[in-house]
């Protein structure tokens, strides 16, 4: 070999030692676009070549990475926490309204069939997206595509939010569940001052004012602020401090208490259920609730409604779902998990209508015999002062009125009521169910009131709401592991200092909950729960849904699964997330934002003078703040998307410049370029970058 030779070999040697350093960035970032979800023997078949290629890289990541990822010490912790997470307040009373409001039984089989085929099919996506790639959100997101990084962030600010005012209905649960150890109840009767009954008391009823004046303090609309309410506070303290607890070394500690939050609710649920169905009037209760009403399902608003319940119920776009399942080993049933865990959800929630209506059928019956009972004395006045025709006179016994059944009543009111003098009312049944059934009403009024009329009263209330602390505890934990487990596999600092970084997280949750412990807390409270998180949360799903099956395809994805779990999972999931759920999801983001703007917001507030509840506007700042909310919820995915294209424009500079670096360099025997080993590179080792 002649001297020019041997150096143009050293010049051609140096010149792809280099170069290898420029493929390997070059492909790296094609391989976080088109790499195949990660298994546990991916890097086996790895050469030596590969290895020295990549050293550097995976030295450099490792750095990044946090130690090794922590694990369910059983398939029954794991049920715990998904079921804790899913199973909330909502199941209590927000399923018992919607399906009392929508059909009746006509809504359940809506509720199902959206749950078969939107529900289901996205918790398992969530699922096996977690189990499959082992990180938070953020991780899973920007695995499948760094682009899509901001969908993890926007359901960590999502979490934030609801934490934020769910750890405050937790604050309201204790400061009842501390009244409720005394005899009487202090919401079993009206104040008196001066020996005379306050009005606001006496015009409405000892449990609503209990609960607007006492427990609340409220003011008369959202523009009022008030002072603090300090028993509020220190129950908000309390609640954050046991979370924060709870939450201090992760899923290790969370689940111990799970232990307890996650079961109990289910032993209270079936000593009311079984103490409900022998109360006078549980059978009305129940019969009301579940009467079917099939042309209920010609209105698209039901249909919203159902498939945002299905939405909220399951936890879709939280997060949550995909933290709690990235502990799971990757050989894990998650497809069995989904139906599993939905299946107990669904059954929860008409575990919990069963419960509600039977006591509420039993408050509504009691309600309904003192309306009879009162006009009956007046149709007696009246008779006795001739001002009524016998002729109108009902044939039963109206001179007992207690013996008088409801059914006779109205029977006879129907007919003859509009023509008797005086204020006689129709007794009706379901108007009084109606009272005071959705969200707190339910449970710090209509329940509470119900509860009070039965002996042992504060047993049943102390019990009651032990239960709701329960289930909105469970709720906490995986709100606030949608939070904690993204961010510290996405940032070491916060990995290493986890404990440090859960105490920062609840106190400043505690400082800004602040905010709800006003007197007009209970208003922003409303505000959240109905617009912070509905629309964002739909907006991440619709995203979660159209990246996984058109951007990384639907078919790779059930590729990825099969090689999980050892069995393909069948094909009709491949048309519901690339067709069903996304058209679904679609119609939901539609249908909420065009109500949103069709009809102006509005809030429940209580009017202190007539000493009753009125809906009022939202005022102009309150939307501000409404569109800020959503906005900054939003936020995250355009901005993360922005970001990984500048990224991409940045490497891609700086490598063409390194490139032109270099110039032709002719020989005597062949044309040898930079490119040229390139290829040759790509040839051997291209199959190995794209796919280990």
């Amino acid at each position: 070999m002649s001297a020019g030779a041997a150096s143009r070999d050293e010049r051609s040697k140096g010149r792809r030692l280099e170069e290898k350093g420029i493929f390997k960035e070059y492909h790296s970032e094609e391989k976080m676009e088109k790499q195949p979800l990660p298994t546990d023997d991916d890097r086996t078949g790895t050469t030596e070549s590969e290895i020295d290629c990549y050293v550097g890289e995976e030295s450099q990541q490792g750095s990044s990475e946090p130690a090794a990822r922590a694990g369910w010490n059983s398939k029954v912790e794991y049920f715990l926490a998904q079921v804790g997470f899913s199973v909330g307040l909502g199941n209590v009373w927000r399923f018992p309204y919607l399906c009392h409001q929508n059909g009746g039984g006509a809504f359940l089989l809506l509720y199902v069939l959206l749950m078969m085929v939107v529900g289901i099919p996205l918790f398992f996506l969530e699922l096996a997206a977690g189990q499959a790639i082992r990180q938070g959100s953020i991780g899973v997101w920007k695995y499948i595509s760094p682009k899509l990084a901001g969908i993890g962030y926007s359901s960590c600010v999502v979490c934030f939010f609801v934490a934020l005012y769910y750890n405050v209905i937790l604050a309201w649960s204790l400061f009842y569940l501390g009244n409720s150890f005394q005899y009487p109840l202090p919401w079993e009767q009206c104040p008196e001052q001066g020996n005379v009954t306050v009005k606001e008391c006496e015009t409405s009823s000892p449990t609503s004012y209990f609960w607007y004046r006492k427990a609340l303090d409220i003011t008369d609309s959202i523009d009022e602020t008030g002072s603090f309410n300090p028993y509020v506070v220190c129950c908000l303290l309390a609640a954050w401090t046991v979370v924060c607890l709870g939450m201090s070394k992760g899923i290790k500690s969370s689940v111990k208490v799970m232990y307890f939050s996650s079961i109990f609710p289910y032993v209270v649920l079936f000593c009311f259920l079984v103490r409900g169905l022998l109360l006078n009037g549980a059978l009305e209760g129940i019969t009301y609730m579940f009467y079917p009403k099939l042309e209920i399902w010609a209105d698209i608003q039901v249909w919203r409604q159902a498939a945002t319940q299905v939405f909220f119920a399951l936890g879709l776009g939280f997060g949550s779902i995909i933290a709690y399942s990235s502990y799971n080993p990757k050989n894990n049933n998650c497809h069995r998990d989904a139906f599993t865990v939905s299946t107990i959800n669904f059954l929860t929630s008409v575990l919990a209508t069963l419960v509600v209506f039977s006591v509420l059928g039993f408050r509504a019956k009691g309600k309904a015999m003192e309306c009879v009972v009162s006009n009956m004395r007046e149709l007696s006045e009246q008779f006795h002062s001739n001002n009524v025709d016998i002729k109108l006179m009902p044939d039963f016994n109206y001179s007992d009125p207690s013996s008088v059944a409801l059914e006779d009543y109205r029977a006879w009111f129907k007919h003859y009521g509009k023509n008797v003098p005086g204020n006689l009312t129709d007794c009706d049944l379901e108007k009084e169910m109606q009272q005071g059934v959705e969200g707190t009403g339910l449970a710090f009024i209509a329940f509470t009131e119900a509860m009070s009329l039965l002996p042992g009263s504060p047993f049943w209330s102390a019990l009651f709401f032990l239960m709701l602390l329960n289930l909105g505890l469970s709720t906490m934990f995986g709100t606030m592991e949608g939070i904690l487990a993204p961010l510290t596999d996405r940032f070491k600092t916060l990995a290493n200092n986890k404990t440090k970084f859960t105490i920062f997280s609840c106190v400043i949750g505690f400082v800004i909950g602040l905010l709800f412990t006003q007197r007009c807390g209970n208003y922003f409270v409303m505000m959240f729960d109905d617009y912070s998180a509905t629309l964002p949360l739909i907006i991440v799903v619709v995203f979660e849904t159209f990246s996984v099956s058109w951007l990384y395809g639907a078919d790779r994805f059930l590729d990825d699964i099969e090689a999980m779990l050892g069995w393909r999972p069948n094909v009709i999931y491949k048309y519901l997330w690339k067709y069903i759920c996304l058209i679904a999801m679609l119609g939901l983001l539609g249908a909420t934002t065009i109500r949103m703007f069709i009809k102006r917001p509005t809030y429940m507030a209580w009017n202190r003078e007539t000493a009753s509840e009125e809906h009022l506007d939202y005022p102009d700042w309150a939307l501000a703040v409404l569109a800020i909310l959503i906005v900054f919820a939003m936020m995250p995915v355009p901005v993360g998307l922005i970001h990984a294209v500048l990224q991409d424009r940045t490497k891609q500079t700086a490598t063409e410049t390194e490139t032109v670096q270099y110039s032709i360099v002719s020989t005597d025997d062949k044309c040898e370029t930079p490119m040229t080993d390139m290829l040759e590179l790509d040839r051997r080792n291209g199959s190995a970058v794209f796919f280990s």
